[in-house]
């Protein structure tokens, strides 16, 4: 059978939303019973099919690649401040003699930011290349979402995320390396969200290539409904109040995530005849030092690292909301659905793939906090409305991102790609 190999820059416990869809992909392989392997550039997982550095001095200088692809940008100090990532990958090439030694079948590129993959290595690889876009920073001069810029149409510069206004900057170096590095390299795009794959086409750089949809897949035996009264004895939940879940990978401090526009919700939820009955549960951040100004109780869990604790915390909520104002096809939303919560959001980016408005969950007009407020309270005040969005919610997942699901289709993307005769220009 074909021997795939998967490349991202983290392993699922290193890293945020495309690491872990990575790695569940690369599980779903093996369950069926592929002979896949990852190679990532910061290992901390215990798991023998995920490899990095062959040796423990290459493994130091691999961990520093982060902070030394980020040097150029010392000279943007107009900059937008992390966490907003823009990735340069100039450095020499550490990875083709290690897919050599691994001589796979076809390579799985994943999100290769932070130094792992410089963009001239792709014509070295001598492989299929399948590559699965998180977020747009395959297509761009650096920046994994553009805003409201459309730079990556023509060929970047006057990059905003800089912070500078002439064409000739980093963003459009960049950009130039990628077109000349790839202009003869047959590439199969996979993108898991049909907005993902309609800015892929509309890009300079991808507009030639094969894109495809593959939504991400979930083990569905792990996020699965369960006695609501029970998970919150587990993880110490109210029982007397309607919980509403928000949560990601820093959750409050990630402005992609729309924490402000959450609290200007919440504010005007605090009107509604219900709202004491009503209380906030955050993951993925620890409670401000600042107290937020809104009159909603607010609770704070920290991060959540495990599945199952995540897993407890979706199936104890009412109803997940994800208001962030750009989105890929987020984990987070596929998790709770799965879990037959009911999710809220704005109608942006791959939401309207896995919300179904008023189905499984309510979308809202983008970043309108009066519409994201009553989408929150439509689904919470009547509970024969819940039942029906819940069961919705679960059954969404079950036809249409089941891990298994996922796998074959990746499995049949790779056996076509192999089989076709490689030529490197």
């Amino acid at each position: 059978m074909i021997q795939p190999l998967l490349i991202n820059t983290y392993d699922p416990k290193g890293g945020a939303g495309a690491a872990r869809a990575a790695y569940r992909l690369h599980q779903g392989l093996i369950q069926l019973g592929v002979d896949s392997k990852m190679l990532v550039q910061d290992r901390r997982i215990d798991d023998r099919t995920v490899m990095s550095a062959p040796n423990k001095v290459a493994q130091r200088m691999w961990k520093a690649r982060p902070v030394l692809d980020a040097l150029p940008l010392q000279f943007y100090r107009n900059r937008q401040s992390p966490p907003v990532h823009f990735a340069v990958q100039w450095l020499p090439d550490i990875i083709t003699s290690r897919i050599a030694a691994l001589n796979p079948d076809v390579v799985n590129l994943h999100w290769i930011g932070e130094g792992f993959v410089a963009a001239e290595a792709l014509s070295k690889f001598n492989k299929p290349i399948v590559w699965t876009l998180h977020d747009m920073l395959a297509f761009t001069g650096g920046c994994c979402y553009s805003q409201e810029c459309d730079g990556y149409t023509k060929s970047c510069g006057n990059c905003p995320i800089l912070g500078h206004n002439k064409s000739w900057d980093l963003s459009r170096w960049v950009w130039q390396r990628k077109a000349k590095a790839w202009q003869n390299l047959k590439l199969t795009v996979v993108t898991p969200s049909k907005w993902l794959a309609d800015c892929a086409k509309s890009s300079s750089l991808f507009k030639n290539s094969d894109i495809r949809v593959i939504p991400y897949g979930l083990d569905t035996d792990t996020y699965k409904p369960c006695d609501r009264q029970t998970a919150r004895n587990i993880l110490n939940l109210p029982q007397d109040r309607q919980l509403i879940l928000f949560g990601a990978v820093s959750s409050t401090s990630n402005k992609r995530k729309g924490f402000p526009l959450l609290m200007q919700a919440l504010k005007q939820l605090s009107n509604y005849e219900n709202s004491q009955n009503w209380e906030l549960i955050v993951f993925g951040a620890s409670q401000p030092k600042e107290k937020q100004d809104i009159d909603f109780k607010t609770r704070y869990l920290g991060t959540l690292s495990d599945e199952i604790s995540l897993a407890l915390i979706y199936a104890a909520a009412d109803v997940f909301v994800a208001p962030s104002v750009h989105e890929n096809l987020p984990n987070t939303v596929i998790e709770a659905l799965a879990c037959g919560t009911p999710c809220v959001a704005f109608q942006i980016g791959g939401m309207p793939d896995l919300i179904e408005h008023k189905q499984n969950g309510y979308l809202a007009h983008p970043f309108a906090t009066e519409d994201l407020a009553q989408g929150i309270a439509w689904v919470l005040e009547s509970p024969q409305r819940w039942q029906v969005l819940s069961s919705r919610a679960r059954e969404k997942v079950e036809q249409e991102f089941t891990l298994e699901k996922q796998a074959r289709r990746y499995l049949s993307v790779f056996e076509e790609v192999s089989t076709t005769t490689f030529k490197q220009s």
